[in-house]
């Protein structure tokens, strides 16, 4: 149950609504190499223009440091969603200045206006109330749709808030109803694959987790930790040392619910070419690196994936990003496909990795939010979400 107002709880016949959204999307030479994030915020945008709403956008992209630079315009954006929604959008070149003022003032009912950059002012990220309320000034109702931005009290996120009406977008509920449920009721088996390059990240995570999960599925090299904290020899694989006695302790603690690799893929070098080979855990020979989980680690994973009625998967297995070390990646993706559970999968990696291996239509939810869904696992109250009104 979405314990917030969305725009479907409220009037916005003729009203203008100033919406958040996360088109923080890659850009190269003008063009949008991955417009996920633009898609996800259409259902949003599409009601309200349907609905007799003027709809003007804010988002932020990159980091620019609170400066203006051309490199991180949101300018293509406004021509590629004009291109996905079949109406021209129109760009203003500055989120809080004349320009923006003035193109919001004549914007009519089903119109869409896109500003410039909030972090072209550093009043943004400092969530500065004077930014805040000048964006507020441009609309009737503010709109949160930005999941990915949620984890954040930004100006553009949370301060907006405190000086308007302030509602949930559809994509915000989606992400809220599974990521929430995930945590509050999950279906049991209820299975956590957790991998990315620290743990340090994810101990939160774990520890919010291990009540309630049956198992947690250890990879990436954060499984390397946790093999220091068992005294193996990680020789030049990729380990966060200070945080092996964290790890040591989650072991205790979690007893027979962490499942580690039982066998990994080594290389003599962090190199799509390098010499490697499969081994079964123990200690790595000097000069070698962990890159991957192996095969019979993959199956053993696929197993107890199979059992689930959840998933939840956050960061992949191994250095996916060369082919030869993206097995046990694709193959934990594959598994995951193949489940019947309700499969959730957030983080950037794991997400390109669901993308690259083909199986996103086979996924039931995939979290355009990387840090706000971890934060969300870990069982904090996402700043972004808690400033908007309750039903």
């Amino acid at each position: 149950m979405f314990a917030k107002k969305t725009i479907k709880d409220i009037n916005v016949q003729g009203k203008k609504a100033l919406v958040r959204v996360d088109f923080n999307v890659p850009i190269k030479d003008g063009k949008i190499s991955d417009d996920t994030r633009i898609q996800a915020a259409l259902p949003t945008i599409r009601y309200l223009m349907d609905h007799g709403a003027s709809v003007i956008l804010m988002s932020h992209l990159g980091r620019p440091k609170g400066k203006v630079d051309p490199m991180f315009s949101l300018a293509p954006v406004a021509i590629h969603l004009g291109k996905l929604l079949g109406k021209t959008v129109a760009f203003a070149d500055d989120c809080i200045g004349k320009s923006a003022v003035d193109a919001a003032a004549v914007l009519k009912p089903g119109e869409v206006l896109l500003l410039e950059n909030t972090r072209f002012y550093d009043g943004d990220e400092k969530n500065d109330p004077e930014m805040a309320k000048k964006l507020a000034n441009l609309a009737d109702i503010f709109v949160n749709d930005a999941f990915g931005s949620a984890h954040r009290a930004h100006a553009s996120t949370e301060g907006v808030a405190k000086f308007l009406p302030a509602v949930a977008g559809f994509l915000m509920e989606k992400e809220i109803q599974y990521l929430g449920e995930a945590i509050r009721a999950p279906g049991k088996p209820f299975v956590v694959i957790l991998g990315g390059a620290k743990i340090s990240d994810k101990i939160g995570v774990i520890r919010n987790l291990l009540g309630k999960a049956d198992h947690i599925l250890i990879g990436g090299a954060m499984a390397n930790t946790f093999f220091k904290a068992l005294n193996y020899d990680v020789a030049d694989s990729l380990a966060e040392a200070d945080a092996a006695s964290t790890a040591s302790e989650i072991i205790k603690e979690g007893g027979s619910k962490i499942v580690l690799p039982v066998d990994v893929v080594i290389a003599d070098a962090l190199d799509a070419n390098a010499q490697s080979r499969e081994m079964p855990i123990g200690d790595v020979p000097a000069g070698w690196r962990i890159l991957d989980i192996g095969p019979k680690t993959v199956q053993l994973y696929g197993d107890w994936i199979k059992t689930a009625k959840t998933v939840v998967w956050n960061g992949p297995m191994g250095v996916f990003e060369f082919e030869r070390f993206a097995k046990g990646t694709f193959g934990i993706a594959k598994a995951v496909a193949d489940s019947s559970a309700v499969s959730i999968i957030g983080g950037g990696d794991s997400v390109a990795a669901i993308q690259q291996s083909g199986l996103t239509d086979r996924i039931t939810h995939i979290s355009t939010g990387g840090g706000a869904s971890l934060e969300m696992l870990e069982g904090i109250t996402l700043p972004g979400l808690a400033a908007l009104q309750d039903k």
